[in-house]
This record gives structure tokens, C-alpha cells and sequence, in this order.
């Protein structure tokens, strides 16, 4: 299987969704009693803290890759550090 970023936005969706999945069940299942405009603004509020958090996923990503390809090109290559003969 090939190895994947781990994206905390979509994380944060998938549960806002499964809170609001949730939600709903138990009302139409009589345990609780919620209007049905009430369920918009919990989807609106995780649409946001999802994006939030994806947009701060994504800037730690791109930063980690950065530093890490600025270390890999400091060592010298091969031919100039003397164990090479130069052709």
C-alpha cells in the first residue's frame, strides 16, 4: 500500500459529519428534539475549523519538505571531496 500525508482537515470533516449524522439520528429516532436549521450551522462551523485546520496541515507539510531539502544538498558531491578521480 502506498504511503499517504495524513490530512487532519478531512479528519475534522469526516467527524463534524458524523456529529451532525449523529444528530439527526436521535431525532428522528425521538430521542431528542432538535429543529432542522440546526444542523446548518454545525456543518458551516466544521466546514471551517476543517479548513483551518487543513490550511495549517498543509503549511506544516510544505515547511517540513523544505527543511529537509535544504539539508540533502549540503554535503558535497562525490567527485569534488577527493574519493572520485574527476573524468
Amino acid at each position: 500500500m502506498l504511503r499517504h500525508d495524513f490530512q487532519p482537515g478531512r479528519a475534522v470533516l469526516g467527524l463534524t459529519l458524523l456529529g451532525a449524522v449523529a444528530v439527526h439520528a436521535a431525532d428522528v429516532a425521538g430521542e431528542w428534539d432538535t429543529p432542522w436549521w440546526a444542523l446548518v450551522p454545525l456543518v458551516g462551523c466544521g466546514l471551517v475549523v476543517a479548513a483551518v485546520v487543513g490550511a495549517v496541515g498543509y503549511g506544516v507539510r510544505r515547511r517540513r519538505r523544505a527543511r529537509i531539502a535544504s539539508t540533502e544538498n549540503t554535503d558535497a558531491p562525490a567527485s569534488t571531496s577527493g574519493s572520485h578521480p574527476i573524468r
